[in-house]
């Protein structure tokens, strides 16, 4: 429902029960969980939809959270499309190892492209479940989190008038640059980063996968990965210089680096391509505590940021919508706080084992090539325990599942 505001000035103001800022996965889960109980939201993206349909992310998601997507009626594409991995490959001192996680765990990957789940979502939740979402809003602000009713306001991208929706509850869902973490007080959020001093070349290959799974190259060069996207396009990574520049790596460069990492007795050749996408990453993660103020709650990037070494970050973003959504539905068409109030001590476990679990595997990614012989020596050691000790490689397949993971 709308209502003119009063006054010479006046802006159009909506009311709805939770307004969602971002459309990725996080805020799009939360917005198909709260459809589906009923409860009206509003969805509000500052990209258009083609853009965020088409967005390449990561593209490994772990068997609990496709689960968790299942129950909610969210998965039926997913699992028609996906591929399921069961094995990883590592490489390093010119040979191969196998890593069979799922004969250890049972358990296995998922691969299906982020840009899918987020084009699987936003037709559930649009064009299915009937949620409102406005995409290329500008200028979003909050307002009142401390107050009983909230509001966000935003330029509308039509009119270019300002527009404002209050609500009950507002869910930060933006990522690492969004407004919503922005508009914590830094006196009442605490930040915690780290940065792992390496920086990682994304590339995207218009390539068919040279291996049938996941690829790990430790190297004194650098760490390189492999990772299967579709039939025709492979991710790789490329460890380089954080804040490198993505020029400094022409086609013939960077097949030649990838070629000499990711080389090793009996491996076939890479199936070279065109590349598509090269952008440099530079490797850090962050927490904020605690992941709610007021009437609003973050969740997914706008809360936590794990570097993708261990390929968590997709994962967290759907355990924290799962807790959000469900908290959100119970909140406000039972009258039961319990969620809400234990959402930000519910998901910040999970975030901190995923955390610690890529700073444990990034030293062993990078020791080989910090240029310190003690890191490297100690990496190769890690590495090698994984093949000879069944209790070490156990704990790995766990957490690189997240299997057994608190929260």
């Amino acid at each position: 429902m709308t209502a003119p505001a009063a006054g010479a000035n006046s802006v159009e103001v909506q009311a709805c029960s939770v307004v969602v800022v971002g459309a990725g996965p996080a805020g799009l889960t939360v917005g198909n969980i709260l459809r589906a109980a009923g409860v009206d939201c509003l969805v509000l993206e500052t990209e258009t939809r083609e853009f965020v349909e088409h967005r390449p992310r990561a593209g490994v998601i772990e068997e609990w959270a496709v689960r968790g997507l299942e129950r909610r009626g969210l998965a039926r594409t997913l699992l028609e499309r996906a591929r399921s991995h069961t094995e990883c490959e590592f490489r390093f001192a010119g040979e191969r190892y196998r890593f069979a996680y799922t004969e250890l765990t049972g358990r296995h990957h998922f691969i299906y492209p982020q840009q899918f789940l987020v084009t699987d979502l936003l037709r559930q939740y649009a064009d299915v479940r009937g949620g409102g979402i406005r995409f290329g809003v500008r200028d979003v602000r909050l307002h009142g989190l401390e107050s009983g009713r909230p509001s966000v306001s935003y330029v509308c991208p039509d009119s270019g008038e300002r527009r404002v929706v209050t609500a009950d509850f507002v869910a930060g869902c933006d990522g690492a640059r969004g407004v919503t973490r922005a508009s914590l007080p830094p006196e009442r959020a605490r930040l915690a980063r780290h940065d792992y001093g390496v920086g990682w070349l994304a590339l995207l290959a218009e390539a068919p996968p040279s291996s049938d799974c996941v690829v790990f190259g430790m190297h004194p060069r650098g760490f390189a990965g492999h990772m299967a996207r579709s039939p025709e396009v492979t991710r790789y990574y490329l460890q380089c210089p954080p804040g490198d520049d993505p020029a400094n790596w022409p086609h013939e460069r960077v097949w030649a680096e990838l070629r000499q990492r990711l080389g090793a007795a009996g491996a076939p050749p890479l199936r070279e391509g065109r590349l598509i996408e090269k952008r440099v990453l530079d490797m850090h993660g962050y927490v904020v505590e605690p992941m709610a103020f007021g009437r609003l709650f973050l969740a997914g990037d706008a809360a936590h940021l794990t570097a993708p070494i261990a390929a968590k970050g997709l994962n967290l973003a759907l355990h924290d919508a799962f807790l959000l959504g469900d908290g959100l539905v119970a909140s406000l068409t039972k009258g039961d706080h319990s969620g809400l109030s234990g959402y930000s001590a519910a998901c910040l476990p999970r975030v901190w084992d995923y955390q610690e679990f890529s700073q444990w595997l990034a030293e062993m990614y990078h020791g080989t090539a910090s240029g310190d012989p003690y890191r490297a020596g100690a990496a190769l050691a890690r590495l090698r325990r994984l093949f000879d000790s069944p209790v070490a490689a156990t704990e790995f397949a766990e957490r690189y599942l997240g299997v057994r993971t608190t929260g």
